[in-house]
């Protein structure tokens, strides 16, 4: 599936706008959001509303997860140009346009990487190797099991079954209900929880999002203080 948002009259020109949209062309939205960020151009500022906006409506409208998606098209064309006019010597006058753009984006889900076929060559050298490989497989497992309890740990207080009073997370901006899911999916049901963060858990959920940056760039911290002190909650 497709998501598009459209971005009309912008006030630059299209020229102008089309340097940076050629940039994110292709990028995971995750990627193109950071290079919008920080390329100190009026066109980036423009572009990233236009690629937010999409990916609100993503998750918003067609309950899909932004960081699976990535930049299918970002195209500008040219909108109307208003003229004015300034005065010139010996009475004449300067004509000066006043430009404008449409700035086109497109989401598309990023497409899954297909295996590729061995060679038979390839085939049978690997054959003899598999019963090997199949007597060491539990070994790693025992070791892999640690390694899920620190990562808990790193997520701070978490609710093994979901509270009795929990809050709606989709009122945090960036937060649509696919993300919701995949919070309550973590152990993540209020405000509370998200106020409480540590760096490290910050970090250990930008992992698990795969969405890097994305809770700090959006101020979720924040935005969870002022919604729980409306509950009449601590905050």
């Amino acid at each position: 599936m497709e998501v598009r948002a459209i971005h009309k009259y912008a006030r630059i020109s299209a020229k102008k706008a089309r340097d940076v949209a050629r940039e994110i062309q292709g990028m995971p939205v995750s990627d193109a959001l950071d290079t919008l960020t920080y390329t100190p151009k009026k066109a980036a500022l423009l572009i990233g509303k236009t690629l937010k906006s999409a990916v609100a409506n993503a998750e918003n409208n067609h309950e899909m997860v932004a960081e699976t998606m990535v930049v299918k098209e970002a195209h500008v064309t040219d909108g109307p140009t208003s003229r004015r006019f300034k005065p010139r010597a010996r009475g004449s006058a300067a004509a000066i346009r006043k430009r404008t753009s449409h700035i086109y984006i497109t989401l598309a889900e990023a497409p899954e990487e297909e295996e590729k076929p061995k060679s038979a060559k390839a085939a049978k050298k690997a054959a003899p190797k598999q019963p090997a490989k199949a007597e060491k497989a539990p070994a790693p497992a025992a070791e892999e099991a640690p390694a899920a309890e620190t990562n808990k740990e790193a997520l701070g207080f978490v609710y093994d079954e979901a509270p009795e009073a929990a809050d709606d997370l989709k009122k945090i901006s960036g937060v649509g209900p696919a993300l919701e899911a995949k919070l309550h999916g973590f152990g993540v049901y209020t405000y509370q929880q998200i106020v409480d963060w540590t760096p490290e858990n910050i970090a250990a959920f930008d992992d698990l999002l795969s969405f890097k940056g994305r809770i700090e760039r959006d101020n979720w911290q924040e935005q969870a203080k002022t919604l729980q002190s409306e509950n009449g909650g601590e905050a």
